[in-house]
């Protein structure tokens, strides 16, 4: 099978037929174009020649695939990449023409750049009226902080998201993953979704926009309720083992003889008759006193769960539906039975030979979990078929 038929989205995939231009770098943008790429459309990624896309460079830890980044591998499989330097006149006349004949176009550029490079959603759908034009920011194309650098630590620091986390004397705490990156991308994917719907329907295009705060605050969007209806109270995080700012105990992790369990919402009065624990009597009629008396409660509760192994409290606990589980490790995680049976990791080889494992959609159409068809390209790599194919020489 030749380069170009492997290229043929020909097939019963959702979003089979569909083309996306992505212009975007790093991971929000990326990851937004991911989930169309899995779920069927051809993703075309646009790359400074020599360069690329920045994220091929940025590493976790020291792991890298044939040099470049696991994580740019992971989010920019099966997609083409077609090298252009937007301020060449004779490459920004060939994107101009590739738009012409695309569906998608997906940029995630600080405010201003892209009209600069004479690409902002008016001049794209001058060229093409019926595109779905996508835009991820950092926090929004206006306002004081518009001209801020869209990076995820940064986005959980202004958004109050880092004092959920952690315990209450623990300072401001931040994800220890993307979430603002990934949570933005995934509402612009939805939003493009959206957008194809109804140019389906009414034959117009659109302007999908979103930012970086706007996910966070959005992810946020049950404790901000409650704080903005309970006169502004700050979040409240519990002194011990905290997992909730807003849930009362027994909500939290805690640690047992050999590991630790996971405890979410149960009666205190089940607790007590279940793990014996007399010393909780006070609180077992009192609903009310589980929030304010939640950092007694949850001591008095550590000191009994570490006495006995995460197994037996689990087979406790369970038959009587209260909701517990066992905290594992990636290592103990992906050796179960339960995520082999996702069947959710496939194994590609780069370009240059080299083999990358990594997830794979987490949405099954029918019954099937799509599975790509590439690792992610190098850069520039289908420059010359792309080319040829869409008459951009």
């Amino acid at each position: 099978m030749d380069d170009r038929e492997t290229m043929t989205r020909e097939s019963d995939a959702p979003l089979s037929g569909l083309l996306v231009l992505d212009l975007c770098q790093f991971l929000s943008g990326p990851y937004a174009s991911l989930r169309l790429q899995d779920l069927g459309a051809r993703v075309i990624k646009i790359e400074r020649p020599g360069v690329g896309d920045l994220c091929r460079q940025i590493y976790l830890s020291d792991t890298e695939i044939s040099g470049e980044s696991t994580i740019f591998h992971a989010i920019n499989r099966s997609k083409e990449s077609l090298a252009l330097d937007l301020k060449d006149a004779a490459d920004l006349a060939r994107l101009k023409r590739l738009i012409a004949r695309a569906d998608v176009f997906m940029q995630n550029f600080r405010p201003g750049v892209i009209s600069r490079l004479g690409l902002d959603y008016e001049a794209v759908r001058a060229l093409n009226p019926a595109i779905v034009y996508s835009s991820i920011t950092g926090y929004g194309d206006t306002g004081p902080w518009s001209g801020r650098p869209g990076q995820d630590l940064l986005a959980q620091a202004l958004s109050g998201v880092m004092w959920l986390n952690g315990s209450a004397g623990d300072g401001p705490v931040p994800f220890g993953l993307a979430v603002a990156d990934m949570l933005a991308g995934a509402n612009a994917a939805h939003g493009i979704l959206a957008a194809l719907v109804r140019r389906g329907i009414k034959g117009r295009g659109a302007h999908v926009e979103t930012s970086l705060l706007e996910a966070m605050v959005d992810f946020q969007f049950e404790v901000l309720a409650t704080h903005m209806n309970d006169g502004g109270r700050p979040p409240q995080r519990a002194d011990y083992r905290s997992a909730h700012a807003g849930l009362a105990a027994p909500y939290g992790v805690y640690p047992t003889k050999d590991g630790f369990i996971a405890i979410a919402m149960a009666p205190i009065g089940q607790l007590i008759d279940l793990l014996e624990i007399p010393a909780l009597e006070p609180y077992r009629d009192l609903p009310e006193t589980w929030f304010k008396a939640r950092d007694a409660i949850k001591t008095v509760l550590g000191a009994v769960l570490v006495r006995e192994t995460t197994d037996h409290w689990c087979g406790v606990l369970e038959p009587h539906d209260v909701w517990c589980a066992k905290v594992l490790g990636w290592d103990e995680f992906l050796d179960t039975t339960a995520f082999r049976s996702l069947d959710i990791v496939q194994a590609l080889n780069t370009a240059q030979g080299s083999l990358i494992r990594t997830t794979r959609s987490p949405i099954r159409i029918d019954g099937r979990r799509p599975t790509s068809a590439r690792a992610a390209p190098t850069v520039g790599q289908h420059t010359k078929a792309l080319c040829e194919e869409f008459d951009l020489t």
